[in-house]
């Protein structure tokens, strides 16, 4: 008979986490197109780890980069607003 247990030892770090960290933190200092990449691609890694049953780590690594990916896309979003605004006003 066979159980769904955790494994033993330590979890296996996911492997997008570093990934996920990575693109996050990009979309917020210098590329904000990369934040709706690090926001899908964290919400699955998130799904991943929360389903595996303790058999990945790196939650911590892909929740940060997840956040980073969402504030890097509101941050682009109101940056191209304001672009736009002075686009139209003709002070750009």
């Amino acid at each position: 008979m066979v159980f769904d247990q955790p494994p033993l030892g330590s979890p296996v770090e996911h492997e997008h986490a570093t990934a996920v960290l990575l693109l996050g933190a990009l979309s917020v200092f210098c590329c904000g197109a990369l934040g709706p990449i690090a926001w899908a691609l964290g919400r699955r890694a998130l799904n991943e780890i929360e389903e595996g049953g303790g058999r990945f780590g790196g939650r911590v690594q892909v929740l940060v980069g997840y956040v980073l990916g969402v504030v890097g896309t509101c941050l682009m979003v109101v940056f191209a607003c304001i672009f736009l605004l002075m686009a139209i006003s003709g002070r750009a």
